[in-house]
């Protein structure tokens, strides 16, 4: 909330794109690691490199190491990638628990957008279409939140590579009635 410019999705080597929420500060030990990590991966030489899943391996054994000894990086953390033509998008908790699906979300995203993924993803989905289903979550995460920001950073995995779209604002729309008096007929002593 205080930095609202800081753009929080890095590529990770040549095939994975690492998106963080929470602490800054501990995003940026966590790209420490990762760069010593595909730095030592290269100096092997051997014309293979880490992929998606073997990165999201790494980062759920840094997290968890972290929580065991009671100093943990403080993020949520997704990684998403492609590699020999298999997808691959997960994420890990600040405490080491890690899943992999077809759509993820963080923080109260996992409340909110989850259940719009749910019900609007399938597997045959545009990029453009993405797109606006990633638009309508994102303004539903803003309308619930108003200390939010309404800045969206959009990035695409291929096999060529990570491209990494420059933020822009979303298109939000204040005049709601509900908006103006939201305690209106509300019950009890809110």
């Amino acid at each position: 909330m205080r930095y609202k410019s800081v753009e929080r999705m890095k590529p990770i080597g040549k095939h994975s794109l690492l998106g963080a929420s929470g602490e800054i500060s501990d995003f940026q030990e966590i790209l420490r690691y990762l760069n010593e990590l595909i730095l030592y991966d290269n100096m092997w030489d051997n014309g293979n490199s880490l992929g998606p899943k073997e990165v999201h391996n790494y980062l759920t054994r840094v997290m968890y190491n972290r929580r065991n000894k009671f100093n943990p990086l403080w993020n949520s953390l997704v990684l998403g990638g492609v590699k020999n033509g298999n997808k691959y998008l997960g994420t890990v908790s600040m405490i080491g628990v890690n899943f992999k699906d077809n759509h993820v979300a963080t923080g109260f995203g996992n409340h909110l957008a989850q259940p719009i993924l749910r019900q609007e993803w399938h597997k045959n989905l545009s990029f453009e279409d993405g797109d606006k289903l990633l638009e309508k979550c994102m303004c539903v995460l803003l309308y619930r939140d108003r200390s939010a920001v309404n800045k969206l950073q959009i990035a695409k995995i291929t096999e060529e590579g990570v491209t990494i779209n420059q933020p822009y604002s979303l298109k939000t729309y204040w005049e709601f009635s509900t908006f103006e008096n939201p305690a209106q007929g509300a019950i009890g002593s809110w």
